[in-house]
C-alpha cells in the first residue's frame, strides 16, 4: 500500500464515522500530513458540528499544515453556505498538495474547488479510491442532483425466493415442515446484525402496514444517531389500519410517519393523538400511495435516503414504480416451497410484470447466508 493510499483510507474511515450524523450534507473526512509525512490533523464532518472535515483537520494541525499534504474523500467546497469556502481555508493554511478521491457531485459547484486550489499553485491529485468514496456519498449525490431520496430495497429470502412461510392456516408441504424452515427468522444472526448497519446508513426506513400487522416490528437501527435526528420510521398505510397496540405506536418519539392515501379524518386524529405524524399523499390508480409522490414528499424533510423493508406487495410496487436505486438481497440456505410468500407479488390482476436488470453486482457473505448488492440506477449519472 502506498503512502497516499494509506492516508486516503484513513480519510475515508473518518468520513464513515459521520454516517447517521451528517445528513443532509455529504460525509467528509480529512487528514493533514506535514512535510515529514507525519499525520498532524484529522477531521470528521457532522451536521451539528457545522465545520467541514478539512477545516477541522487544518485547525488541529495549525502551523504544521504549511507545506504539507491534505487528504480528502470529497472536493473542498468553493461557495458560501453554513460555512465559508473550504478551498479558501486550504489555501490560507499553506497546504502544498491536495489528494482527493472525487469531485463534488453537485453540478452547480463540481470542479470549482479544485480550480481555485490549482489557481493558487496547489498540486491537486484526484481519483484515488474513487469507487469507495462514491459509494460513501451515493445518497447525497442522488439527492443533490434530483432532490429525491436515494432508495435501497432490502429483503431477506430463501433460495427459492420466498420471504415468509405460508400464511397461517394454509397447508404446508411435508418437505418444508420436515426442514423446520417455516417459522422464525429467514437469515442468521450475522446477517440480521448487518441489517442494522444498513438502517444506520439511511435517513428513513419504510414498510407497509401489512408488515406491521403481521410481524409487529420496531424498525429501529439501535444506534446513537438519535442525538440529532433519529431514523425516521415511515409506514405506507392507505386506510390507516395501523394497530394502536403495535410496538411502533408504543415506542413513538416523533420518529414515526404514517403516509396514507384515503381514510377518514377521525382515524387520522386518533393516530395523531398517539404521537404519530399522519400525512396524506397522492394515490396511484389502485388507491395505494404513489411512491414517486412519497419520495418527493420525504425530500421536503431533507430525507436523502430511504431503506425499504416491505412485504411482497410493497416490493412489487417499489420496483414497478421505478423509485428503487439499489438492491440489497439476503439469501439463506433454506427452501420454503409452494404456498410461501414470494419476494414480489402484484396487488392483483391487471398489473404488469416487473422486468429489471441490476448492474455493478457485489456478493457478501454473512456466515451461512449471503447477499447480492446491485444497482438499478447510477446516482451519479442517471
Amino acid at each position: 500500500m502506498t503512502t497516499d493510499e494509506q492516508f486516503m483510507r484513513r480519510a475515508l474511515d473518518l468520513a464513515r464515522a459521520g454516517i447517521g450524523l451528517v445528513s443532509p450534507n455529504p460525509a467528509g473526512g480529512a487528514v493533514v500530513v506535514d512535510s515529514s509525512a507525519k499525520e498532524v490533523g484529522t477531521g470528521t464532518h457532522t451536521y451539528d458540528g457545522v465545520k467541514h472535515a478539512e477545516v477541522l483537520a487544518l485547525e488541529q494541525a495549525g502551523p504544521r499544515a504549511r507545506g504539507g499534504t491534505l487528504y480528502l474523500n470529497l472536493e473542498p467546497c468553493s461557495h458560501q453556505g453554513r460555512t465559508g469556502p473550504c478551498a479558501d481555508a486550504v489555501i490560507a493554511a499553506g497546504i502544498k498538495r491536495v489528494v482527493c478521491s472525487m469531485q463534488d457531485p453537485n453540478p452547480q459547484v463540481a470542479g470549482q474547488g479544485f480550480a481555485k486550489l490549482r489557481a493558487a499553485g496547489i498540486q491537486v491529485d484526484v481519483g484515488l479510491l474513487e469507487a469507495e468514496a462514491r459509494r460513501l456519498n451515493e445518497a447525497f449525490a442522488k439527492f443533490i442532483r434530483h432532490r429525491i431520496p436515494f432508495v435501497t430495497l432490502k429483503a431477506a429470502m430463501t433460495l427459492d425466493g420466498k420471504i415468509a412461510p405460508p400464511p397461517a392456516g394454509s397447508p404446508v408441504p411435508k418437505e418444508v415442515a420436515a426442514g423446520g424452515s417455516t417459522g422464525g427468522w429467514i437469515t442468521g444472526e450475522i446477517a440480521r446484525k448487518y441489517v442494522h448497519e444498513l438502517r444506520h446508513e439511511h435517513d428513513a426506513i419504510m414498510a407497509g402496514v401489512g408488515t406491521v400487522i403481521a410481524d409487529d416490528p420496531l424498525l429501529t437501527d439501535r444506534s446513537d444517531r438519535a442525538r440529532r435526528r433519529p431514523l425516521l420510521r415511515v409506514i405506507l398505510d392507505s386506510f390507516l389500519r395501523l394497530p394502536d397496540a403495535s410496538r411502533l405506536v408504543k415506542t413513538v418519539q416523533g420518529d414515526v410517519l404514517i403516509l396514507y392515501s384515503q381514510a377518514d379524518d377521525n382515524r387520522k386524529h386518533e393516530l395523531e393523538k398517539l404521537g404519530l405524524r399522519v400525512e396524506q399523499v397522492p394515490s396511484q390508480p389502485d388507491g395505494r400511495p404513489n411512491l414517486q409522490e412519497v419520495m418527493r414528499h420525504l425530500a421536503k424533510y431533507d430525507i436523502t435516503s430511504v431503506l425499504i423493508e416491505g412485504g411482497a406487495t410493497v416490493n412489487w410496487t417499489a420496483l414497478s414504480s421505478g423509485v428503487v436505486d439499489k438492491l440489497f438481497l439476503f439469501y439463506a440456505p433454506k427452501i420454503l416451497g409452494e404456498g410461501a410468500v414470494p419476494f414480489v407479488a402484484s396487488p392483483g390482476p391487471g398489473h404488469s410484470h416487473v422486468v429489471l436488470s441490476a448492474r455493478h453486482l457485489c456478493l457478501h457473505r454473512f456466515g451461512e447466508d449471503f447477499a447480492v448488492e446491485g444497482y438499478l440506477r447510477d446516482p451519479y449519472r442517471d
